[in-house]
């Protein structure tokens, strides 16, 4: 696979080049609409005294400035989109360098009451999930955030596919990203689709045809005015009467055009991307069953899209007041657009959250993608169903500083248990981050900061961050207990990894000592599988009573007064502690 580096740095400097040409191109189209300009008024101008003459300056004129018009439209949306793409290059270069703590935090996704998302970093400042988003949708970003908090521990080997097809495909990626990145929406996905499937339609069959019966009848007079069979008045009474056909139904069609506003740039933007994911060719299983959700229709879903969200551009025409007056007096426009637009929603209304959630998907695997793309030294976990639970090489931090990352090799069975000491500072915490990701990441289907790694599925609940509540008037202590239960009641349901760090702080150490011992001996009964980090040595005793517990420890070395870690995970229990060390090297004491 390409160097994620060299492709981006090629891909940025291809598109600056390009960007360049098409502004070279937008430039001389302005500067020829001018001048088609400046020549049709000088030539009416001239030929003003000849009708003919002059009207056919004219049109020429206007058939040519819109032609050049549409050339520049579409010149322009290309420009932006090339400088989309220089945008997101050069952003993969600066997370690549490191440079990615003021990006979307998602903070707002963290959920003390979720499994493990409050204690593992995925989400905030620094976090897992501020590091690898690339998703370009409200949706998107959401269907991210539901797959990384799923435990979901089913199909890994599909996902694994899915997300090895879209590592291979950085073009499309970016191309996908930029398309979406291009059109603004206010209005989440799941709100139209609420109003969608709410909608009563209010106009009557008769509208599928009245329109264009009154329109040929406009047609017919303004022929007879024109050749003076009737007077240009009756054309006039006959504008009155189509304002007064229209105006029956006003009121609904401004509360449809109210809700029609809000949503036409979501159309617009989902039917781009609906296109790109039609064109597409997939090879895996997953990619290919959820691009056929949206072929499933007698046309592709983007083309279906595209006819309504023109439906929405030509009802919001009516915003124009001399268009509105005309329009619907001649053509009754609102009545045949807002019909259209309810024949639309009656149609299709049941499956517009299947592609809105294929779109979502797609943004939500093209980060996993570029996940997988960046990091080509990083492994796809072997999914076996043995007696292994986690048997890892080199597991490092993916978010570590490679250069100065420090791995351990990592080995638990079924119904193991771990308990980890250490002194403070030495990685205890760091290596408990570090499993729980290998765990949600192998269960999401991404590759593993390792050389190697066999795993057997299995779903993670954390206790590594406890607060206290004023709100709820919960103390310290009885938070923790709340969260202990919480996962003694999980593992009645369900086959767990549990990861434990310093529990039961909000008490004396002698009380501490005793409640950890008795859940560790809890949690063993029920053939559990985790870890523990903690700073009490008693708790390793149990090792000498329970064959499922193992001691692993982290050491720390005063050399020349000097404090040294070497932030290996090593077997045996720590014998060497830093606290006082450190109090009197920074002089506290």
């Amino acid at each position: 696979m390409q160097d994620s580096n060299t492709f981006y740095n090629q891909e940025k400097e291809q598109h600056k080049t390009e960007a360049k040409r098409l502004f070279k191109q937008l430039t001389s189209l302005s500067l020829a609409r001018l001048v088609v300009f400046v020549a049709v008024a000088i030539g009416v101008y001239v030929t003003f005294n000849n009708a003919k003459i002059a009207i056919a300056i004219a049109l020429v004129g206007i058939v040519v400035f819109v032609y050049l018009l549409s050339k520049y439209t579409d010149l322009k949306y290309q420009h932006k989109l090339k400088k989309a793409l220089i945008a997101i290059n050069e952003e993969e270069l600066k997370i690549a360098s490191g440079d990615f703590k003021e990006r979307e935090t998602g903070l707002q996704y963290q959920n003390p009451n979720h499994t493990f998302s409050l204690d593992i970093d995925l989400f905030g400042k620094g976090s897992f999930f501020q590091f690898i988003n690339r998703t370009a949708t409200e949706e998107g970003t959401k269907a991210l955030v539901n797959a990384l908090t799923a435990n979901n521990i089913e199909n890994i080997n599909l996902r694994q596919d899915a997300i090895k097809e879209l590592a291979n495909k950085p073009k499309w990626r970016q191309h996908f990203e930029a398309v979406a990145s291009l059109i603004k929406t206010e209005t989440p996905a799941v709100q139209i689709i609420e109003w969608l499937q709410a909608h009563k339609s209010f106009l009557p069959k008769t509208m599928r045809m009245l329109p264009v019966a009154f329109t040929i009848g406009s047609a017919i007079i303004l022929f007879l005015a024109i050749f003076e069979v009737l007077s240009f008045l009756f054309l006039g009474y006959w504008l009155l009467v189509g304002l007064g056909i229209s105006g029956i139904y006003l009121k609904k069609i401004n509360i449809l055009a109210a809700n029609t506003d809000q949503v036409k740039d979501v159309f617009k933007q989902y039917a781009s991307l609906l296109q790109q994911i039609e064109s597409e060719n997939f090879s895996t299983s997953l990619l290919k069953e959820k691009q056929a959700y949206i072929a499933q229709e007698e046309k592709k879903a983007s083309l279906i899209f595209k006819q309504f969200s023109k439906n929405l551009d030509a009802l919001d025409n009516r915003n124009n007041l001399i268009a509105a007056i005309f329009g619907n007096g001649f053509f009754l426009s609102d009545l045949k657009n807002a019909y259209a637009i309810e024949q639309w929603i009656a149609q299709y209304k049941t499956t517009v959250a299947h592609w809105f959630e294929v779109v979502s998907f797609f943004d939500a695997y093209n980060t996993f993608g570029a996940y997988a793309f960046n990091h080509p030294d990083y492994v796809f976990p072997e999914i076996v169903s043995n007696n292994i639970v986690i048997e890892a090489k080199d597991l490092g931090h993916p978010l570590l500083d490679a250069s100065k990352r420090v791995t351990s090799d990592l080995t638990i069975t079924d119904q193991q248990f771990f308990i980890v000491t250490g002194a403070n500072m030495a990685g205890k915490s760091t290596f408990l981050r570090t499993v729980s990701l290998h765990i949600v990441m192998a269960n999401v289907g991404l590759p593993i900061c390792a050389s190697t790694s066999t795993y057997n599925p299995i779903k993670l609940i954390t206790s590594m961050r406890t607060s206290d509540s004023l709100t709820d008037d919960s103390s310290y202590f009885f938070s923790e207990l709340t969260r202990l239960k919480f996962i003694v009641d999980a593992l009645q349901d369900d086959r767990y990894f549990i990861i434990l760090d310093e529990i039961l702080k909000g008490t004396n150490s002698t009380d501490k000592a005793i409640g950890s011992r008795k859940f560790v001996e809890k949690l063993v009964s029920k053939n559990a599988i985790g870890i523990i980090a903690t700073h009490d040595l008693s708790l390793c005793e149990i090792e000498k009573e329970l064959e499922e517990v193992k001691n692993y420890y982290f050491d720390a070395e005063i050399i020349n007064d000097e404090l040294f870690f070497d932030y290996k995970l090593k077997k045996g229990i720590c014998q060497n502690m830093n606290a006082s060390f450190l109090l009197k090297k920074m002089e506290i004491v």
